[in-house]
């Protein structure tokens, strides 16, 4: 004998209690999402830009030819030189323990001495650079004595000196040097 004071028992499906299609017709009352934007990527490949583009070549002027002296220095300020000695790095490689090696790879120093013999800057500059590389090695609590120690640590890579010289560019841009 089955008792009257229970009720007989209730199979309820997702699609037969209409929850889903309360369900979505609460989600369509939100906006759409927005399009999330993808750097455009060419399918025919890029082009390999040399690592100075964007300055003036250097070489020497008319008025240098004239007088027969040399070239001079192309003035960049200390955060493009930081940015051209980066550029440099990411064209023809990284090396650690030597300023340059057979295959061209620099360090940092070396970087900073290839863009000053391509003409751009001055000695002054090259320093006044390594000062902010400093300034920020200090600020992010990296106990070296030199630019060139930092370079040479075991576990310094290459992502590491760019980000380094990215910094020290965005510091020297932001003290108007």
């Amino acid at each position: 004998m089955t008792s009257t004071l229970l009720a007989p028992p209730i199979t309820l499906t997702p699609d037969a209690s209409g929850l889903i299609a309360e369900i979505e017709v609460y989600l369509a009352t939100f906006p759409a999402p927005a399009r999330v934007l993808v750097p455009y990527v060419c399918p025919l490949g890029s082009t390999v830009q040399l690592w100075n583009a964007g300055f003036p070549q250097a070489g020497p002027t008319f008025l240098d030819r004239i007088a027969h002296r040399t070239a001079r220095p192309t003035p960049v300020s200390i955060a493009d030189h930081l940015r051209l000695a980066s550029r440099y790095i990411n064209t023809f490689g990284w090396v650690q323990g030597a300023l340059w090696d057979s295959a061209g790879r620099v360090c940092l120093l070396g970087a900073q001495a290839a863009v000053l013999a391509h003409g751009y800057g001055t000695p002054d500059t090259a320093r006044r650079a390594r000062i902010q590389v400093m300034e920020v090695l200090h600020a992010t609590g990296r106990p070296v004595t030199s630019p060139d120690e930092y370079n040479d640590t075991p576990t310094t890579r290459q992502a590491d000196v760019h980000h380094l010289l990215d910094r020290a560019a965005v510091r020297a841009d932001s003290l108007g040097l």
